[in-house]
């Protein structure tokens, strides 16, 4: 574990030893992740894949500085803001060019904003359980689990992982009930995505339907391919971590090749 400062703010870093000569992995967490929440997925994707691997807590999350003021809130840009002004900035600062892209749910959403932008500067991007608009089980799912931070132990088994718990839980949880961000759309980016791409979601995922991945395979240039796994929530790599590894590593064999 370490820490970098990017613009004045202090991120928890974790970085994965691979061979030097493949493209790195950098992994984008969910809306309530961070570097631990990963697990060990990063740790057996890098090693199956002999790749270096970056692992990040974006700010408010894991270990890494507080949202700035005491209200806990985030604009609706907060992933457009992430993709173009933090990621890029890190990247720079590790030396890391042409990296694949591996993000989960918000995270995949900034990976597909950062390679609409970087276009050629992104080898390739996995993105699992995406989102490109708002539906309306994603607000209802978001809503209820609100309440059970507000009325179960959830916020103290979250502050096990999240120094500011209440900056990583409602940080996340207030914007995507704004009434602003019901308008939010990566339509224009997703048709701007250049790279090769998988595209993984379960059928039982409870904050997204399949029409995420149909919004972008519908319009983006880039070579599209789509992992539907049955039994599986909005995790992939938790719910069915062998068979996510085993795709990943095919889709790096053919993208690669």
């Amino acid at each position: 574990m370490g820490h970098v400062v990017i613009a004045g703010v202090g991120l928890e870093t974790r970085l994965i030893p691979g061979d030097a000569a493949a493209p790195w992995l950098v992994f984008l967490h969910e809306g309530l992740g961070c570097v631990s929440l990963w697990r060990d997925f990063p740790d057996k994707l890098a090693r199956r894949l002999n790749a270096p691997a970056l692992v990040y807590s974006r700010r408010g999350y894991g270990q890494s500085d507080p949202l700035p003021g005491t209200d806990h809130r985030r604009e609706p840009s907060f992933m457009h803001d992430e993709a173009r002004d933090v990621l890029p900035k890190l990247l720079a600062h590790f030396g890391i060019a042409a990296p694949v892209l591996i993000g989960h749910s918000d995270g995949a959403s900034i990976a597909l904003i950062h390679a609409a932008d970087a276009g050629h500067r992104v080898r390739a991007a996995v993105l699992m359980a995406p989102h490109v608009f708002v539906e309306a089980i994603s607000q209802q799912s978001i809503a209820r689990i609100t309440e059970t931070y507000e009325t179960t132990d959830l916020r103290q088994r979250l502050a096990r992982h999240h120094a500011h718990v209440d900056d990583a839980f409602l940080g996340w949880a207030r914007i995507w009930l704004d009434p602003r961000f019901r308008s939010w759309s990566l339509g224009p980016e997703a048709s701007r995505l250049a790279c090769p791409t998988l595209l993984i979601q379960g059928t039982d995922d409870e904050y997204g339907t399949l029409a995420q991945l149909d919004a972008i395979a519908e319009v983006a240039p880039a070579p599209v391919e789509r992992l539907v796994l049955e039994n599986c929530g909005h995790a992939p790599h938790r719910d069915r971590e062998a068979d996510v590894l085993d795709a990943i590593a095919a889709f790096w064999q053919r993208f690669s090749a």
